[in-house]
């Protein structure tokens, strides 16, 4: 049996053409409306799996619902009248485009987020299967979701070899498949690149390695990964995290679920200590950040409690806008996207478009490169960083 797969993001993609492989299913493919047309009438399947909503529109545009995966949906149902069966798999939760699916004739609606399990249980009910998954296989597939948005997440390395920790990166990828992670290796000087190429064996569609020659500072290979991945279509947002998971992925999944469906153009952690949260910081360290915080807040003029926290998201105008030219400074970058925003949009609006979220867990790694010294430093960037922007 064959089934035809209509997605314009890749992540989807492969994860279902291996999920519907492995039960024995022919696996057809389009990334845009027309080449799902196109596909739908030469390959004859058995089931359609289309997604609503399609932001890589091809030759789209001369349709009536352009972009709209429901015009592949109306293309069956209504205008060919054919009774081969159609599944939505979305992440559109409007109440009326579900029931406009449904008057259209489609047999099942699946909400974003979505284990594999269930997916593969829904296309079993509609059309069968010849193969019978063990119950490892089926316990494995009810622990990866299919998320409701594409993440791109830049992750930078500067001498990583020792603290990278490539277990809980496996298996964030392999339970999260909306999610793609890419290291920037910054000139490393020890075995951080080998390490990295390791890691993404076997993962390579989620996993993937940046590689810079030379150093740069994490500023600039925040930049070069950003605006690498911003060039891809799939992604929805666009974020980056530090490579020792000081701040985990549980809390930078719930920047991401914020900034869905909301006016937020960037979402950024915040380590407020306060009840309830883990925040843990060198004692040493919580007065110079205090005092460097105070002076940042000054130069933005923006109620902004936490800059530097190294765990943020955002969409891709804002990368656009604020990542196109190098940073003045190497470690305080953050402040740069904040007064780039400021300068194009205006503190008012800027203040509208982010959201500082509090974290729930924050906790200092051992091998931090920025010494007491480099602190020290910081106040001397600050001062460019004011002069600059002013």
């Amino acid at each position: 049996m064959k089934i035809l797969i209509v997605d314009d993001q890749q992540l989807v993609l492969l994860s279902l053409e291996k999920l519907l492989s492995s039960s024995g299913y022919e696996v057809i493919s389009a990334d845009n409306i027309m080449d799902a047309i196109a596909r739908y009438d030469s390959e004859k399947p058995n089931l359609i799996i289309v997604d609503i909503n399609m932001s890589n529109l091809s030759n789209a545009e001369s349709l009536n619902e352009s972009g709209s995966g429901l015009e592949v949906v109306k293309y069956i149902k209504q205008i060919k009248k054919d009774s081969t069966p159609v599944m939505v798999l979305s992440g559109n939760t409007d109440e009326e485009v579900i029931i406009k699916a449904f008057d259209l004739g489609i047999d099942d609606y699946m909400k974003k987020p979505l284990s594999l399990s269930e997916i593969g249980a829904r296309v079993k009910r509609l059309i069968g299967s010849t193969i019978e998954k063990s119950v490892t296989e089926k316990t494995n597939s009810k622990e990866r979701y299919i998320q409701n948005k594409c993440i791109g997440v830049v992750i930078p390395c500067y001498n990583e070899e020792t603290r990278l920790s490539s277990d809980e990166f496996k298996s964030f990828v392999h339970k999260n498949l909306g999610y793609h992670l890419c290291f920037v290796n910054d000139g490393s000087k020890d075995n951080t690149l080998a390490v990295l190429n390791e890691l993404t064996k076997g993962k390579e569609e989620y996993i993937s390695v940046y590689d810079c020659i030379k150093n740069g500072g994490k500023a600039e290979a925040v930049r070069l990964g950003m605006l690498h991945l911003a060039k891809q279509n799939q992604f929805d947002y666009i974020g980056f995290l530090d490579a020792d998971l000081s701040t985990n992925f549980d809390d930078f999944q719930d920047l991401a679920d914020t900034i869905y469906n909301s006016k937020y153009k960037l979402v950024f952690g915040s380590r407020i200590s306060r009840m309830g949260a883990d925040i843990t910081k060198q004692s040493a360290r919580v007065l110079i950040s205090k005092t460097i915080n105070y002076i940042i807040i000054k130069i933005l003029g923006m109620k902004i409690n936490d800059t530097q926290c190294g765990a943020k998201i955002m969409t891709k105008e804002i990368i656009e806008k604020t990542f196109s030219e190098k940073f003045v400074t190497k470690w305080i970058f953050d402040v740069e996207i904040f007064m780039r925003m400021k300068k194009i949009y205006g503190s008012a609006k800027t203040q509208e478009l982010i959201l500082e979220k509090p974290l729930n867990r924050w906790i200092h790694m051992d091998g931090s490169k920025l010494s007491f010294k480099d602190s020290v430093k910081i106040m001397g960037q600050i001062g460019q960083i004011a002069l600059h922007y002013r």
